[in-house]
């Protein structure tokens, strides 16, 4: 029988949020009028609704954007990716994610700077960067700062990720926008080791919090650990 969840606004419209059985797995959803749009309400509306799931109930949950034409085409994806969710729903079963972003602080990275002689040349003003003269010294000053970025995002792996990729039950790294973000991670830890893998993260901020920022968030749904490409096959 479906269940209903509650409500969201979604393009400016109140709808049900319900759900739509095939043998043991549901999909949540709810009705909508014309395209769905990555619009703000729209963005907020579908995390809701995996949030609410998320306190009772395993979710696999699927990106923003997965519109169908009726519930019987979620009916036929339910039952085309049978085997896929069941063995996902036992992997995901009482767990969550959490995220760590770690940003290097300036202090830190400027003592870096002055430790290499080359770079404090050129920190200290002694070098014209606008001397077109200096071009080759320029490519070779960029490769070198690059190179102390590196050496920055290799230690927060060894030191903060490693650690915390054993501490959980899985672990990803992301991209990282270049400049001083040098850890970019998401985990996949088992609610019943919740607070133990928090007080992890509180013991590895202490040793790095005169280096740098943590970013700490969650628990979010597991979007890291999920890969399913949505299809209705003729």
């Amino acid at each position: 029988m479906p269940k209903n969840l509650g409500k969201v606004i979604i393009n400016g419209e109140e709808t049900a949020i319900y759900t739509i059985h095939h043998q043991d797995t549901a999909a949540v959803v709810s009705r909508v009028n014309g395209e769905v749009l990555p619009e703000r309400q729209n963005l907020l509306a579908h995390q809701q609704g995996i949030m609410e799931v998320m306190k009772t109930h395993t979710v696999i949950p699927m990106s923003f954007g997965n519109v169908f034409n009726s519930e019987e085409d979620v009916i036929l994806i339910l039952e085309h990716l049978s085997k896929e969710l069941k063995a996902l729903f036992s992997q995901l079963e009482n767990k969550l994610e959490v995220g760590l972003k770690v940003v290097a602080k300036q202090k830190w990275i400027d003592g870096l700077i002055e430790q290499d002689p080359y770079l404090n040349e050129w920190k200290s003003g002694k070098k014209d960067a606008s001397d077109p003269a200096l071009l080759y010294e320029k490519i070779q000053l960029g490769e070198q700062v690059q190179r102390v970025f590196n050496h920055l995002e290799q230690k927060a792996q060894e030191e903060l990720f490693t650690p915390l990729f054993h501490a959980a039950e899985s672990g990803k790294l992301n991209s990282i926008v270049p400049g001083k973000t040098i850890l970019n991670a998401a985990f996949l830890i088992d609610r019943e080791y919740e607070e133990a893998f928090d007080e992890k993260v509180n013991q590895l901020y202490e040793q790095w919090k005169e280096r740098a920022e943590f970013k700490y968030s969650g628990p979010w749904p597991p979007y890291n650990f999920v890969n399913i490409r949505l299809r209705i096959e003729q």
